[in-house]
């Protein structure tokens, strides 16, 4: 999907449809604006009174949530040595991730999913953060897709809590994965699937290991999660 539009068009597009705003996000000193959803407790009650509802997985807005896991998967990725490296992001949201990874310096970012308001809110991100000759948003159902390239890195945070999710994953990571290429999945620590690491054991040599965020509540209280990530790479 070509990124073309102006952002005044992307926003007047998304305003007819959502209470739209950027907010400004700070990540290692490096600024992010990102599109969201005002009011969201307002939307998602239009959602329940209009019985829109059907799945929750599918029609509740996730995609346009930032979730905790994007921040620490991007910043983890700068650890692969980004340049002249190509990313793809799957099941991406709103992007964040490949956003924070394009400024750490990937040569090239696809961010991807099935969702095509998440990849609309993507795109207006891009363009947003002047991203646009780094990165490209495409749809992309790992469950049948079948791409003319391969990536140096497969990226995914928050994918690994419908177990169904996990066979086609895998499947899709072997069929884009290039050679000496890593898949590296984030998810907290209280979604963690121990069962898809012995399933990802089969083909590929897996490093797991844990990172923790502090925070603070609304009440200044200070907090703690932890977040597992994997790290996929061919037995040689």
């Amino acid at each position: 999907m070509a990124i073309q539009e102006s952002l005044d068009a992307l926003l007047a597009q998304a305003g007819e449809r959502f209470d739209v705003g950027f907010e400004p996000l700070d990540v290692d000193g490096l600024p992010l604006q990102v599109l969201g959803i005002n009011n969201m407790q307002a939307h998602l009650d239009t959602l329940i009174a209009s019985k829109s509802i059907h799945n929750p997985l599918k029609d509740l807005p996730l995609w346009a949530k930032v979730w905790p896991a994007s921040f620490v998967l991007g910043r983890f990725l700068r650890k692969f040595e980004p340049q002249g490296k190509a990313l793809l992001e799957v099941g991406a949201g709103c992007g964040v991730t490949g956003c924070i990874a394009a400024r750490y310096g990937f040569a090239h970012v696809t961010v991807s999913d099935i969702v095509p308001d998440a990849l609309f809110f993507a795109k207006a991100n891009i363009v947003r953060n002047g991203l646009e000759k780094h990165m490209d948003v495409r749809h992309i159902d790992i469950s049948t897709a079948q791409l003319p390239e391969k990536f140096d890195i497969i990226a995914a945070s928050e994918m690994l809590y419908l177990d169904e999710l996990h066979r086609p994953l895998l499947k899709f990571i072997d069929r884009h994965l290039a050679a000496g290429g890593k898949a590296v999945l984030c998810t907290d620590w209280v979604r963690r699937k121990p069962h898809f690491v012995k399933l990802a054991e089969k083909k590929y040599a897996v490093t797991s290991g844990h990172v923790g965020v502090r925070s603070c509540d609304a009440e200044n209280g200070e907090q703690r999660r932890m977040y597992e990530i994997h790290i996929l790479e061919r037995h040689a």
